[in-house]
């Protein structure tokens, strides 16, 4: 896949995600204006990686918590969760909100997604994700909120 033909959502002045080329797989980051933003926008870019999500509706709204013991780990689990519930519910997801707060070993994220079952008459399957990698697995929330995932296609 030509990660060039992927359609991704971001205006000029402030980019959701943006793609890298990855040999057979596909790279993407995540930006937003607070570490949750980034998190959400990662959850976005993967979905659209599969499908339009200018194309899925917020009809089932489902919620999670994730904790895990670092950041990188927590975005990795976070993405991890999102592709079993896709693979588990039948879903694409669009909407994202995330809480992320510090607990004694780690971090917690709280989600709540919305989205709606696949329907092959309004959904598009671009391309299969297979799994989430740690390779190139990145967290930065130093000077800007920014994550980086390569997705296995």
């Amino acid at each position: 896949m030509n990660n060039n033909d992927l359609n991704p959502e971001k205006s000029e002045d402030n980019p959701k995600f943006e793609f890298f080329d990855v040999t057979a797989d596909t790279g993407y980051w995540a930006y937003g204006s607070t570490l949750e933003e980034s998190f959400e926008n990662a959850g976005l870019a993967m979905f659209d990686v599969m499908t339009d999500t200018n194309k899925v509706s917020h009809i089932i709204k489902k919620q999670f918590t994730i904790e895990s013991e670092d950041k990188v780990s927590l975005l990795y689990d976070w993405l991890e969760e999102l592709l079993f519930r896709h693979d588990v519910d039948f879903m694409y997801f669009s909407s994202f909100n995330v809480n992320i707060s510090p607990i004694n070993k780690g971090y917690k994220l709280y989600a709540e997604v919305c989205g709606e079952e696949i329907n092959s008459k309004v959904h598009e399957r671009l391309n299969e994700v297979k799994a989430v990698t740690f390779h190139l697995m990145e967290v930065n929330d130093e000077k800007e909120y920014r994550v980086s995932g390569i997705l296995d296609l």
